[in-house]
Parts: C-alpha cells; sequence; structure tokens
C-alpha cells in the first residue's frame, strides 16, 4: 500500500480536524519526551506535536506520503520509511500515537500483533500508546459497499468501497486532477480491515500493555455498539 497516486491529493481529500485531533491525543500523552507518529502520513500531526516541545520520530510506509511531509521543514520531526510491523529505532520512546485507522490498513490480525510488539519493544517502562481504529460498526453499517464522491476546485475524487466481507473492504479511489487546461485520471487500491474491541484488548494485553482503555472517538466516553472509530490507550508495564 504505497500511497503513491493519493499522496498529493490526501490532505485535500481527508476530513479530518487536525487541531482537533492533536489536542485530544495531549490529554493522553506525557508533556514531553520522544514520540513516535506512526503511519505518520503527510505529517500533520507530527509537526502539531513538534510545535509542543516533544521529540518525534514520524514513520510510514509509503515514500511518496513521506516526501509530501517534508515539504514543510519542522524541527524536532525525523522520518522514517518504514513498514510498522518491522519497526526498527534507534532507541526507545516514551509515547506512541496511530492515528487515523492505520492499524486497519494493515493486512490482518497477525500484522497488528506484530505492530504492537514492535511498538511494546522500543517503548519505555510506563509510557503511552494511544491510537483509533474503524469499527466493525462503520465497515458493515456505513462504509459496505457505499460510495463517496469529493468535488474540489482541482480535484474531482470517486471513493468506491466493496461489500465488507469477513471485515474487510476493499477501496478502490478514482481522481481527477487539474493540470493547467487538461484533466489527469488516477486511481488508488487500498484496503481495510476491521477487529472487535476485545480482539484488540487481547492483543495489546499480549504485547506486555495493560491499563487498557477505549473511548468513542474525541469524547472520554466508553466506545459502543454503534461507535465508528474507537480509541485506544495502554500503558507499557515492562521493560
Amino acid at each position: 500500500m504505497s500511497y503513491s497516486e493519493l499522496a498529493a491529493f490526501y490532505d485535500r481529500l481527508q476530513i479530518a480536524d487536525y487541531e482537533e485531533i492533536g489536542a485530544y491525543y495531549r490529554n493522553f500523552l506525557p508533556e514531553r519526551g520522544i514520540l513516535l507518529d506512526l503511519a505518520c502520513g503527510t505529517g500533520i500531526l507530527a509537526r502539531y506535536f513538534a510545535g509542543y516541545g516533544y521529540d518525534v520520530i514520524a514513520a510510514d510506509i509509503s515514500p511518496e506520503m513521506l516526501s509530501e511531509a517534508m515539504k514543510t521543514p519542522c524541527d524536532n520531526v525525523q522520518y522514517l520509511c518504514q513498514d510498522m510491523t518491522r519497526l526498527d529505532l534507534y532507541g526507545t520512546i516514551d509515547a506512541c500515537i496511530c492515528t487515523l485507522d492505520g492499524f486497519n490498513h494493515l493486512p490482518g490480525k497477525d500484522a497488528v500483533k506484530a505492530a504492537l510488539a514492535r511498538i511494546s519493544l522500543f517503548m519505555n517502562k510506563g509510557g503511552m500508546l494511544a491510537f483509533d481504529v474503524n469499527t466493525l460498526y462503520k465497515h458493515n453499517e456505513l462504509l459496505s459497499g457505499n460510495t463517496f464522491v469529493y468535488d474540489l476546485d482541482d480535484v474531482y475524487c470517486v471513493w468506491h468501497n466493496s461489500v465488507c466481507e469477513d471485515n474487510r473492504i476493499d477501496m478502490t479511489l478514482t481522481m481527477f486532477s487539474r493540470e493547467g487546461n487538461v484533466w489527469r485520471k488516477s486511481t488508488e487500491e487500498l484496503s481495510e480491515i476491521a477487529y472487535s474491541l476485545e480482539e484488540v484488548t487481547q492483543w495489546l494485553t499480549d504485547a506486555g500493555f495493560g491499563d487498557v482503555k477505549v473511548y468513542d472517538w474525541l469524547t472520554f466516553n466508553p466506545a459502543h455498539k454503534e461507535s465508528e472509530k474507537a480509541v485506544f490507550t495502554a500503558i507499557k508495564l515492562q521493560t
């Protein structure tokens, strides 16, 4: 999953209030320290947290997304092109975030378990892990089989979702971008897999995390059966 075509348009097509998301995640994190931003994308949140004094390691598997990120220089952000299931850092971290359903894009539960194990390996005892996932409810009730259209001044995007099977949705994004008087067509194929909240909680425990809490998106209320997105927080228990 390279985001080779989507990277250039990602920030304009992503409907997200990054200031709100960043402020929300700050509630769970230590005030300072080394923060790993996994699946950092174009680096907006990495730069947000650097602005609050964190030393940020921003990792993503897509060189195209990282190329977009590095167009906006920022002190205290180090970018790494890495697969989160094979995460390899130079030292330990005090906290880790993975936002906007990064874990859903992994190819299956073994990959999620591997990523959590790698995060745990490099996290200091007492460190905080916070991440969000799209839920089974969102996959089955809101995304499955539906098509969404984004019509911007210079980008037109049709996002089609397959019918959800085995909690997996395949997504086809067809984009038309204006280049002078010509429109260029490009296509990106993505997939997401959703998991039960109980499964993810168990995988966190298996990876050495405890005090697991699960919130409804951008609130401090417990996640429920109709939560579209759930936020997990967990503490690293052992060195």
